[in-house]
């Protein structure tokens, strides 16, 4: 017999990895600007983060540093 919550997980897609700029480092959290505008408060070590610096968030974890590139955003 097959795990029914098993089945239903494997129907959902995974949570995307975004870039951001963080713009604020607390104790409640680290605020990342998404290049849209958009805010996400996400969870990560303080002291490794730096107001201005691009990281890399998924599903509100900072999962560690990206590169500082040029953005190019495509409409469709």
């Amino acid at each position: 017999m097959h795990n029914l919550y098993q089945q239903f997980r494997a129907l959902l897609p995974d949570p995307p990895l975004q870039v951001g700029t963080v713009i604020d480092v607390g104790a409640g959290g680290i605020n990342v600007r998404l290049p849209g505008g958009g805010l996400v408060k996400a969870r990560g070590d303080p002291g490794s983060t730096a107001i201005g610096q691009q990281v890399f968030v998924r599903d509100g974890v900072i999962e560690g540093p990206a590169p500082n590139l040029t953005l190019e955003v495509i409409e469709i």
